[in-house]
């Protein structure tokens, strides 16, 4: 598999395309990554291709958050300018000015 160009960077917001959840990417792989049994455990008429990046992201719904792999081609940007409530996201984001999130610095002594 050759990987492609990420389309989506970490500190993202996205949401998804089908399904009602939205996050925040905190790792990307450039092509899918995960087991084998999770992938086929994805009903086969909507199972993604693995030859395109995939993200991590911190997800919530309007009940739960919780952590989502989600292949390329079911992410669409999220614009809500909402905050993600995610419990990890402060730790390793800081939201900035303009809604979005970057990657906290880390100052050694």
């Amino acid at each position: 598999m050759k990987p492609r160009k990420a389309k989506f960077g970490i500190g993202q917001i996205v949401k998804h395309r089908k399904y009602p959840f939205r996050g925040i990417i905190y790792d990307v792989d450039p092509v899918f990554a995960n087991t084998d049994e999770w992938w086929l455990a994805i009903p086969e008429e909507v199972r993604p291709r693995k030859d395109q990046p995939f993200y991590h992201l911190y997800a919530e719904n309007a009940d739960t958050e919780y952590v989502a792999y989600v292949s390329e081609q079911n992410l669409l940007p999220d614009t809500s300018g909402d905050p993600v409530r995610h419990p990890q996201v402060e730790e390793m984001f800081t939201r900035a000015d303009d809604g979005g999130y970057r990657v906290k610095t880390v100052r050694l002594n």
